[in-house]
């Protein structure tokens, strides 16, 4: 494997970074490597540079090109402001451009301490590394934006956190690690030349189009934001609960990054956490949205100076995008809702058709992943299927008041119910990376087991695709088998 060096990042003053080497591991070892992303970013693999490559991804051999820089950022953590962040324990090798001209940075996580690391060791154990590695793969598969992962490698150490785990190290892929903290670290310095920089940077490499308007950093904000709405929309058309929404772990194009206390809902509930660390609810499920509009505050915070040199017209002028936010969220979260449930246009009471299907979700404990792809399943002929529909609520009956209005108004659909319901799959997944599996997975390979994981990638990474083998896999979990609490790994 050859990478294709094409840096740009380290070109920035050296506030932004700090150059640091990976710490040399004892004993590396490949526990797996993303074949589909490897031939999309035009990488090469023989077998006889194996040796080669697994020294490449644990960061023992620095690859030609390759000039690692550990990035500076800070962040609001739970809504405190924490100036001084930054890569604790990944490096940014550097740049490549994919086959069609994207450019992508690679990036060790778990590599090993830098200046950023605050006494920490920088390390990575094994069981965040390979949730990171399927979740963001999962989530890939899925078509939500995220950050992705070519290889997961095992270290030789032991690394200690509440006890020994095994150390690993994530190889991760992504279009930027610029975050929204990483603006907030140098506007906090009242550093708002670095700022411009910084802003100036990211336009001409993430959003060109922004140059050319009559306020660049006025549209920067608005592109940021419908980045983030965008990505949101789909964490919640899915599911997904990030856990930790701090400025710091929002990338400013809208990807999502850093698997950490993360999960799938089982149970639809808007109030849902998972976070062990998330004790009054910030980042619940149903608080996501507020929390992206909030994140956008801090983003435009940052930049003021720069939409504007006077400080209330730029105010202003910042309100309006933040204001619009939730209309940019709303719609495309509507846009998705209707898919979902089969309809291609939209008419006066469809919206309210959706949000009585959730009320009535929340209500009736249903499972949110299941009650979607069984929709798709169902027919109106068949009580067998619609008998497995309803076994998913409590409140059955109130459940059929509903599908009595979702079939007329299916009915004044111009594409034949067949046709829909086709289309229907497409988009509901069947198969999620459902946290007791998760948790499997990860228990298995700590004791040496990869089996169950690597089912797990392969099952979930074609997550609309029928596949009768693996009907376990869809099924929520026993009382006995859920999940209740995710933890960082940090």
């Amino acid at each position: 494997m050859q990478f294709q060096f094409n840096n740009t990042y380290v070109n920035l003053p050296d506030v932004f970074y700090k150059k640091v080497l990976p710490t040399k591991v004892p004993d590396p070892k490949l526990i797996i490597l993303n074949q589909n992303l490897s031939e999309y970013l035009g990488f090469k693999i023989k077998d006889s540079d194996m040796e080669n490559l697994i020294g490449l991804l644990s960061g023992n051999n620095i690859p030609e090109g390759a000039e690692p820089i550990a990035m500076a950022y800070g962040g609001h953590q739970f809504g405190h402001w924490v100036p001084q962040l930054g890569d604790g324990r990944a490096l940014l090798l550097g740049e490549i451009m994919s086959q069609e001209g994207t450019r992508y940075d690679l990036q060790l996580k778990g590599s090993g301490p830098t200046p950023f690391s605050r006494s920490g060791d920088g390390k990575a154990v094994l069981g965040p590394v390979l949730r990171e590695y399927l979740l963001s793969e999962s989530m890939h598969a899925l078509g939500i934006p995220s950050t992705r992962a070519l290889s997961a490698v095992s270290t030789g150490e032991m690394i200690m956190r509440e006890m020994q785990y095994p150390g690993a190290i994530l190889f991760r892929v992504s279009q930027s690690h610029v975050r929204i903290g990483t603006f907030e670290y140098f506007s906090s310095r009242d550093d708002f030349n670095n700022v411009r920089i910084l802003a100036d940077y990211v336009m001409n490499r993430h959003y060109p189009e922004a140059l050319n308007s009559k306020n660049p950093y006025k549209k920067f904000l608005y592109l940021v934001a419908e980045a983030q709405a965008v990505m949101v929309s789909k964490w919640m058309l899915f599911g997904f609960i990030h856990g930790v929404m701090n400025t710091d772990n929002m990338q400013i194009v809208g990807e999502t990054i850093d698997y950490g206390p993360c999960a799938f809902l089982d149970t639809y509930d808007p109030n849902k956490v998972f976070s062990s660390i998330d004790h009054r609810g910030r980042y619940s499920f149903g608080n996501q949205p507020v929390i992206a509009q909030w994140n956008i505050a801090c983003l435009a915070q940052a930049i003021l100076p720069l939409i504007d040199k006077e400080k209330n017209s730029a105010y202003q002028q910042a309100r309006e995008i933040i204001d619009i936010f939730p209309s940019l969220y709303q719609n495309t979260l509507n846009a998705g809702f209707l898919q979902k449930i089969g309809l291609s246009y939209e008419m006066k009471e469809d919206v309210q058709l959706v949000k009585d299907l959730l009320n009535i979700m929340a209500d009736g404990k249903a499972d949110y992943t299941l009650t979607f792809r069984k929709l798709c399943e169902f027919s109106f002929d068949n009580s067998n299927q619609y008998s497995a529909l309803r076994s998913l609520f409590d409140t059955p009956e109130i459940f059929d008041k509903w599908i009595e209005r979702w079939q007329n108004r299916l009915l004044k659909e111009k594409t034949k119910l067949d046709d829909i319901k086709k289309k229907m799959t497409k988009i509901n997944p069947a198969f999620i990376p459902r946290n007791h599996l998760v948790e499997e997975a990860i228990n298995k390979a700590l004791v040496g087991d990869f089996t169950a994981f690597r089912n797990l990638i392969a099952i979930c990474t074609q997550p609309f695709k029928s596949q009768p083998d693996f009907g376990n896999h869809m099924r929520p979990p026993q009382p006995h088998e859920e999940v209740k609490q995710t933890f960082c790994g940090t």
